[in-house]
């Protein structure tokens, strides 16, 4: 059975076959939508079939994905997805909710959630026979990539900023990636990759920019609906998602999930997408604010590095989900940021600035009634904490330092 029917551009709404384009539209330069053959899918398969199955990483919804079985049994590769969704009940207590849950991304193989676009860019790369796949990236794209890459023995080159956190650049190291260091921001790395990807031949993964992508992050929305939306079956108000917002591709492809499912007829209602931006990088909420798509670029400037964009590759989309589920964007304060890697790690949970930034997009929802504590709301954390120690260290006090005495347990303990 062929899925994957090709691409529709979602500016122009311009339709193209799966080899008449290989990432943006010609005519407009608008991100592609994968179209799949939804009924195919449907005639072939029921939503048991995917709920039954024993593959517990985002390769049991191959059904759902445009891609061959990537093969690489075994490996990093088949282990991406079917991350753990924690209910904290201290943590729903200290907010005074009833139903709330955490899913905690930075356990997959590379700790973040590119590891599932990057899985499916790896995938769609060895289909297509492509010698090398290449990426700009802050730390987490660029380590997904390397690190699934090296899983199944396909080249990688990465360009990344210099500034980007010392942690993510030795994991590009270790997992074996060509990586090299570009003076200046995420940006300009984006740009220097298309034309490279261009001079040489080399396959672009580059987030909102390549649909696969999309379609690697949309395996979330699918985890989402088995563990809490089948689950749950007293949810009498459309579940709210908290998602951190950068580039805009992640909170895009959520919504390309839950809308696979409901063009299946396996959803019944679409649940409420909240974008999360720091303040000092909020171009997607700016449009929103603004009531439209126009996506101006800013100069971003935020701890959380991860969803720190000048101009978001996947802005038009990244609004679309808020504005078409009926929920909405909030930018927060780094210090706020600082606030939810703290508040995450007491219940037990260590956040990547990025992923505490949804957290603190809930805390500020409570506050200024965007949602209630009646409402069902699920908060994604992107990535480890251990991807930038330096951040996790400016949200907690500093450890004592003590003689080794037990007086001078005695002196810290006032006992």
């Amino acid at each position: 059975m062929e899925k994957f029917k090709g691409y529709q551009c979602s500016l122009c709404g311009k339709e193209y076959t799966p080899g008449e384009v290989q990432y943006t539209c010609p005519q407009d330069g608008g991100n592609l939508n994968v179209v799949l053959d939804y009924e195919a899918i449907r005639q072939k398969y029921h939503s048991e079939d995917i709920t039954s199955s024993t593959d517990y990483s985002l390769w049991r919804y191959l059904p759902l994905l445009p891609v061959a079985d990537p093969g690489g049994q075994g490996t990093p590769l088949r282990q991406a997805g079917w991350t753990p969704t924690y209910c904290p009940p201290a943590l729903a207590k200290q907010l005074g909710m009833s139903q709330l849950w955490v899913k905690d991304e930075g356990r997959n193989p590379s700790a973040s959630f590119k590891d599932r676009a990057s899985a499916m860019v790896v995938a769609r790369a060895r289909q297509i026979h492509a010698e090398v796949v290449v990426t700009a990236s802050t730390g987490n794209a660029g380590a997904a990539l390397a690190g699934m890459s090296a899983a199944v023995g396909q080249k990688a080159v990465i360009f990344a900023p210099r500034t980007a956190p010392p942690a993510k650049i030795a994991q590009l190291l270790i997992y074996g990636a060509q990586v090299i260091l570009v003076d200046d921001n995420y940006d300009a790395a984006f740009d220097l990759t298309i034309e490279a990807a261009h001079e040489f031949g080399w396959y672009c993964r580059n987030t909102g920019y390549n649909a696969f992508t999309a379609e690697g992050k949309k395996t979330a929305a699918f985890e989402i609906w088995e563990n809490v939306l089948l689950t749950e079956r007293n949810l009498n108000r459309p579940l709210v998602v908290f998602i951190p917002v950068g580039d805009g591709n992640i909170i895009s492809g959520i919504h390309k999930g839950f809308k696979d499912l409901q063009a299946l007829g396996w959803l019944e209602q679409m649940p409420r997408l909240i974008g999360v931006q720091a303040e000092g990088s909020a171009a997607i909420a700016n449009a929103y604010f603004a009531h439209n798509e126009d996506v101006h670029p800013v100069e971003a400037h935020t701890i959380a590095d991860s969803i720190s964009v000048d101009l978001p590759r996947d802005g038009v989309r990244g609004v679309r989900a808020a504005t078409q589920t009926g929920g909405a964007y909030l930018t927060v304060k780094d210090e706020d940021i600082l606030k939810g890697i703290a508040a995450l790690g007491k219940v037990g949970i260590f956040a990547e600035p990025a992923g505490a930034t949804a957290y603190a997009g809930l805390v500020k929802a409570l506050q200024e009634g965007l949602v209630t504590t009646d409402d069902p709301v699920l908060v994604l954390n992107t990535g480890s904490g251990l991807k930038d120690i330096k951040a996790a260290m400016n949200a907690v006090p500093e450890a004592p330092v003590i003689k080794p005495t037990l007086e001078a347990v005695k002196q810290l303990f006032h006992v």
